[in-house]
């Protein structure tokens, strides 16, 4: 490996590495019980490892496919396709997921804007639509004859009407600039705490405080499009419950199993690449020493990450 710059934090690993950290996943070739692969990465095409996995034993389920581009994934190549047929890709793993959900279950599926629109249309067969997230992503160049893209989307939907959200785990802490007091002189709607003058207010769905992990940052690996753990946090705050399982047919280099495992929810993982598979291993390891989510504080998510 080249030799970093000073504040370069990339979390990169060489062949011995990756051989090594590969070995802790699994891999499956008949059907196991939960606590077979709770707390596992399995390594393994996700069409195939599904088969195997367990009725009923996931509690939310965060899901990044590949979007419907030509991209290079460790040397495997996702060739962008006609719509119908990416809807049909989408269609063959989406009904799979059915049988492994809980009954109560949450769903995040994330797509960029191109092809935000093919999920509703597949995932609605099967779920319940809840909402859309739309949320700024800060990265990359423009375009010198079209509007810059930073705009991606996540779908969340529901198994039934019955499911988690803990509004209060991800509300906003917003400064006050008018802080109104009651006849008796108090705050109202407000806490002051002398130069801190906040409110707490309800999340909405549209998000501008996420950073794209960047080379400074301890989160960031060689992975195209990894997604920022404060943005996993998120989901996983407002729609699961401390111990709980959570689900990711697309692991990557591993965000959401360590977002899960440093919020105290356990986590079931696929991904077929033995380099982001092993990421994910090493991010894990790291996880048992660090617990820090960068721009989650004290249970209060802070503004866009700098550093």
């Amino acid at each position: 490996m080249k030799a970093k710059a000073p504040r370069n934090r990339t979390i990169e690993l060489d062949n011995k590495q990756i051989a090594l950290y590969a070995k802790r996943a699994i891999k499956l070739s008949v059907p196991v019980e939960a606590e077979a692969v709770t707390d596992k990465i399995i390594l393994q095409d996700s069409l195939k490892a599904m088969n195997y996995l367990p009725e009923a034993c996931v509690d939310l389920m965060i899901a990044d496919p590949p979007y419907n581009l030509t991209k290079n994934f460790a040397g495997t190549t996702f060739k962008e396709m006609a719509l119908k047929e990416y809807q049909k890709w989408l269609d063959r793993w989406l009904k799979k997921t059915v049988r492994i959900l809980k009954p109560n279950a949450s769903i995040y599926i994330c797509s960029d804007w191109k092809t935000s629109i093919a999920i509703p249309e597949v995932a609605g067969k099967y779920f319940v639509l809840q909402n859309r997230i739309s949320w700024e992503r800060e990265k990359g160049r423009g375009s010198k004859n079209n509007w810059k893209n930073c705009l991606e989307d996540i779908w969340f939907f529901t198994k039934s009407e019955t499911y988690t959200f803990n509004l209060d785990a991800v509300k906003i802490q917003r400064p006050v600039i008018a802080p109104y007091r009651d006849e008796k002189g108090l705050p109202k709607d407000w806490i002051d705490e002398g130069k801190s003058k906040f409110r707490y207010t309800h999340p909405s769905n549209i998000w501008t405080d996420i950073s794209i992990p960047f080379w400074s940052m301890p989160e960031n690996t060689p992975h195209p499009t990894q997604k920022p753990e404060k943005l996993i946090a998120k989901l996983i705050l407002a729609s699961s419950n401390e111990g709980d399982v959570v689900f990711d047919p697309f692991l990557g280099s591993g965000t959401t199993a360590v977002a899960a495992k440093k919020l105290g929810r356990r986590y079931i993982g696929i991904e077929r690449e033995k380099e982001y598979a092993a990421l994910a291993e090493k991010r894990l390891e790291m996880a048992d020493e660090n617990k820090e989510i960068q721009g989650f504080e004290n249970g209060i998510f802070k503004a866009r990450n700098q550093v």
